[in-house]
């Protein structure tokens, strides 16, 4: 399968970082949805990232929909998101909610990269969407003491959550201080220091 997207984008990276804790064999191919839109567009009309190509020509589309995709090619015992319920719902809010925090980062940076007037009503809105999630993050991943978000085992909130922060402080350096997220802090380090991540890793470059 070949996975399309830059690894500075935490949604791609996210991907990257699940198909190689399970040890699912990819490629890669690192074009973005700016210089390389032409080449995107063939696999994924939104020219959108990430975009997976299966072995038999098919294509998924959108992180959440390619990680549940790939969930079922492994072991459900092996699977980063829990099968049973309150767990389940429970590690996939806090995966939306990065993920979601994540989006809002990037239209701030969209917003103040390509307009020339920039929108104060929007770059507050944004900015407080990200903050009301750092603050709701923080606060659940403080209440626990397991060494990962539910348990003793990475999962995909985990990774979405180190993914999103990583990419946050790379694409606004000082938007916030991350001392005052120490918890959040700690965790993103933790991941950041796993082979998966550093393996799974581009310095952020901005859209020309």
């Amino acid at each position: 399968m070949i996975l399309i997207g830059q690894y500075d984008s935490p949604f791609v990276r996210r991907v990257g970082v699940a198909l190689t804790l399970y040890d699912i064999p990819f490629e890669h191919r690192p074009w973005s949805t700016f210089g390389d839109a032409d080449r995107i567009r063939p696999y994924n009309p939104l020219t959108r990232v990430p975009t997976l190509v299966l072995a038999d020509g098919d294509v998924v589309v959108d992180s959440h929909a390619i990680l549940d995709y790939i969930d079922g090619l492994v072991l459900p015992e092996l699977r980063m998101f829990p099968i049973a319920e309150p767990a389940r719902h429970r590690a996939i809010k806090v995966a939306a909610l990065a993920m979601g925090m994540a989006e809002k980062a990037v239209s701030l940076f969209y917003e103040r990269q390509l307009h020339k007037d920039v929108s104060a009503l929007w770059d507050d809105r944004c900015r407080a969407q990200i903050g009301g999630v750092l603050d709701v993050l923080e606060a659940d991943r403080a209440a626990r003491t397991t060494d990962f978000w539910f348990g003793d085992r990475i999962g995909h909130a985990d990774i979405a959550v180190a993914a999103a922060l990583g990419h946050l402080n790379a694409s606004h350096a000082g938007l916030f201080d991350m001392a005052a997220f120490p918890a959040l802090k700690a965790h993103a380090e933790r991941l950041e220091a796993l082979p998966a991540f550093r393996r799974i890793y581009q310095p952020f470059i901005a859209p020309a």
